[in-house]
């Protein structure tokens, strides 16, 4: 079950630069395309015609042409012309709203008089020139809620990423969980550890030692409908931890906005950012490289974890206190979803 009537980041605007792209979103066939004036538009993917997908044809004057027959329509989805065909009768496509904001393009599946582009979920660091971003794109079988839950519990790091930023005080550290209105924040202090290699690199990369004993710390923020910012960072001990000045730490914060395809797999849109050192774009693909790496390996454990659970759909999982961010989570979405329902007088 999908919250429908919120935001979601589609694409990039680098994967429409060059023609139409198809996506599946919330088990919506959508196409995204530029229009005449290069804002962005998205059509269901169905062509009124013949039924094909509009994403196999191209885009001419800013108008979209089906791959089969020709049929051109307009960014409202209105069909425009046909060889040989009058097309005044030929019904509309659907139309979706999009928001190029950013550095991404964002859709709202749901009833596109409802949203409005100030809901997009802000980020601080996007336009900032103090701030640097890279990141990335995966496309991993899983039910989102699974990658929700993978990310406000980042106990598994001592495990699944034991060779980049896990350690074994990670689990010897208890999390602390609350929930502020719609938003769950799930975080965890360590104080006087080792840095892990993933991070003993940024400290170096940030002109710091990285042999010395530091802070650190995770702070998981979960909004709706399914966006988790995560502020990561070290601090050499003794100066404040989280709090400390710049000149003590490095830190970022790890993007991650996860788009449901459909009930059992995502689009998977992750990234850092980072405050230190951000002119510095050899440092960014380096840890945009190392980063990809590790996500690399949740992909690999959602992807056998959601097959486990469509083979053993009877058993009952366990909630223990490390999945509160995760468990608080899903009740703010299940109490959303349930709300949107009950707008649209669909039984829950």
């Amino acid at each position: 079950m999908f919250l429908k009537n919120a935001w979601y980041v589609a694409c990039t605007p680098d994967e429409i630069a060059q023609g139409p792209l198809g996506r599946r979103i919330c088990d919506e066939r959508m196409v995204f395309f530029r229009g005449p004036d290069g804002t962005v538009s998205a059509l269901e993917d169905f062509c009124p015609h013949r039924g094909a997908p509009l994403s196999l044809g191209f885009v001419r004057d800013g108008q979209l042409v089906c791959g089969y027959h020709g049929l051109t329509v307009d960014v409202h989805g209105k069909c425009a012309s046909m060889p040989c065909q009058r097309v005044g009768g030929f019904p509309a496509t659907r139309r979706f709203a999009a928001v190029e904001r950013y550095g991404f393009v964002w859709v709202w599946p749901g009833d596109a008089d409802l949203a409005d582009p100030a809901a997009i979920h802000p980020l601080e660091w996007a336009d900032n020139p103090e701030w640097a971003y890279g990141g990335g794109l995966y496309h991993i079988a899983c039910d989102y809620r699974l990658m929700i839950d993978n990310l406000m519990d980042l106990t598994h790091e001592t495990y699944v990423h034991a060779s980049s930023i896990g350690q074994a005080e990670i689990e010897e550290s208890a999390p602390q969980t609350k929930t502020e209105g719609d938003t769950v924040v799930t975080s965890r202090f360590m104080e006087n550890i080792m840095p892990p290699p993933f991070w003993a690199a940024a400290l170096r990369g940030n002109g710091l030692a990285d042999d010395v004993p530091c802070d650190r710390w995770q702070i998981c923020r979960f909004t709706p409908p399914s966006h988790v910012m995560i502020e990561v960072g070290v601090a050499h001990a003794g100066h404040g931890g989280y709090h400390a000045d710049a000149r003590y730490k490095a830190s970022s914060i790890v993007v991650d906005f996860i788009t449901p395809e459909t009930e059992t797999s995502i689009w998977y849109f992750w990234g850092m950012a980072r405050n230190f050192r951000p002119g510095d774009a050899e440092l960014t693909e380096k840890i945009r490289e190392g980063q990809g790496k590790i996500f690399s390996e949740d992909l690999a454990m959602l992807e056998a974890q959601q097959r486990n659970l469509l083979d053993y759909p009877e058993r009952n999982l366990l909630k223990l206190n490390i999945d509160a961010g995760g468990v608080q989570s899903r009740r703010v979405l299940d109490r959303l979803i349930a709300r949107n329902q009950a707008a649209l007088g669909v039984a829950s």
